[in-house]
């Protein structure tokens, strides 16, 4: 049996922290994926899936950067905003990926309309899936501990 000693609860800490960022991870590549299959004028050049690789951690590590920085500038601000932080966040994640050419992310015609719908649509399925995908690893997990008594 396993001790909870210190060493214990760090390394279940670094474990849980690394499983939170899986997930962030996972769910921006099904926010940016359901923003290609969705909208017209985004597109993802599957061909270079290097690309896309690199647009999903850009987006993921600008994602939990921005956030809590937009929402600090907000509240100090523009109080107003602070329901609307992650879909901005979203939103300015979207344009630093985008202007970088080796994402492999574009957008396109119609252009207002996508600029539009693209955060709200990749806020919206990220949000969705940074929810539901705990509960398909925890269902595993505890599949696997009954399984063991």
């Amino acid at each position: 049996m396993l001790s909870s000693g210190p060493r214990t609860r760090y390394c279940r800490g670094v474990v849980m922290f690394l499983i939170r960022a899986l997930i962030f991870v996972l769910s921006a590549a099904v926010g940016l994926i359901a923003a290609d299959v969705l909208l017209p004028g985004f597109r993802i050049d599957w061909r270079d899936w290097w690309g896309f690789l690199l647009a999903v951690l850009i987006f993921a590590v600008l994602q939990s950067v921005l956030s809590p920085w937009i929402a600090t500038v907000a509240k100090r601000n523009a109080p107003a905003l602070l329901g609307g932080i992650g879909i901005i966040s979203t939103l300015v994640a979207l344009v630093i990926v985008v202007v970088i050419p080796a994402s492999g992310v574009s957008i396109g015609e119609p252009f207002v309309l996508t600029w539009i719908l693209a955060p709200v649509i990749v806020w919206l399925v990220t949000a969705l899936a940074t929810w539901l995908l705990p509960m398909v690893f925890i269902k595993k997990k505890v599949e696997e501990r009954r399984a063991e008594k």
